[in-house]
């Protein structure tokens, strides 16, 4: 067995399109190939706002998976450390003995997180969007932005925090990262109703996005809502949308934004690997509001655990 550390991970891996691709594939096999993906087990540290999620996947055919430990603890950056930790280890589908640990604190799952991101963005905002509206400041925030502009021509940021200082340390860090000109707003709303594509990365127990402040063309990919008290859209917007997307419909209902939502509205969802893989169409108009609900799956998590491994031997 070999052990990896971040500095190593580093080394090889970072987000491109080359990781959109591995995760956009890794949706896909969830339709065409039979995936074994058990439900999310969480352990809850209310003491300290923290929280510890295991994930895996097996996916048929092929050689290796992934079991992937992820902590969230939310107070963290008030004592200077990051809200995400975790490492992944790497197993054989043959044998059961682990291949690689890779002590990635986090990263890895930062990355194909906001791979996701990107991969909604691709299938489900027009084309043509330039203005990123980010509702949340931390690590995830600044992946996901960068991760659309990888599949987006985005010209100009809106971004909220519910810190101005984080919000302004923010617009300083995308300056520096990506050269785009980034306002700080007053609320959320002034985020969803000036922006083309909005992503939610938050820890929120309470809805933050109005289904009054949609428009047309708006897209909309919520990423913080994977525990049973999370929410970050009122089930209103899913309502109104044109188009309504997950990752994983059972996991959505279970954990994501489609939990406090009525029976209808999980009947139109769409599974982001439908579209990916072109059985089913995400946006058909630029007129459309879409929204997708990504609350993180296993196979994400081998995709990308196999993806970095590969480039380590």
């Amino acid at each position: 067995m070999q052990l990896f550390h971040r500095e190593e991970i580093e080394q090889v891996i970072r987000l491109d399109t080359d990781v959109i691709q591995v995760i956009e594939e890794a949706f896909s096999a969830l339709i065409t190939k039979k995936v074994h993906m058990p439900p999310i087990m969480r352990v809850d540290v209310p003491i300290n706002n923290g929280e510890v999620d295991i994930k895996s996947a097996y996916i048929e055919g092929f050689d290796s998976f992934a079991v992937k430990l992820s902590s969230g603890f939310f107070n963290n950056p008030k004592l200077g450390l990051p809200s995400a930790n975790g490492m992944m280890i790497l197993l054989s589908a043959e044998t059961g003995i682990p291949e690689a640990v890779l002590a990635d604190n986090g990263l890895l799952t930062d990355i194909r997180t906001a791979a996701a991101g990107a991969v909604a963005a691709r299938h489900c905002s027009r084309e043509d969007s330039r203005v990123a509206g980010i509702i949340g400041t931390g690590a995830q925030a600044r992946l996901q932005l960068q991760a659309l502009t990888l599949v987006r021509p985005i010209e100009h940021v809106l971004v909220y925090g519910r810190r101005q200082e984080a919000a302004e340390k923010f617009k300083k860090d995308i300056k520096e990262l990506l050269g785009l000109q980034v306002n700080v707003c007053g609320s959320p709303q002034q985020v969803v109703e000036k922006s083309d594509i909005v992503v939610t990365t938050t820890p929120a127990k309470e809805p933050i996005v109005q289904s009054e402040w949609l428009h047309a063309g708006l897209h909309i990919t919520a990423m913080g809502s994977d525990a049973e008290h999370k929410q970050e859209l009122e089930c209103a917007v899913l309502d109104k949308a044109d188009v309504f997307v997950c990752d994983v419909i059972q996991q959505s209902k279970r954990l994501g934004e489609l939990r406090n939502c009525e029976a209808h509205i999980s009947e139109k969802a769409i599974e982001l690997g439908e579209i990916t893989t072109g059985r089913k169409r995400g946006r058909e108009s630029d007129n459309q509001v879409t929204v997708c609900d990504l609350s993180g799956t296993g196979v994400q998590d081998t995709a990308i655990a196999r993806h970095v491994y590969s480039l380590l031997v």
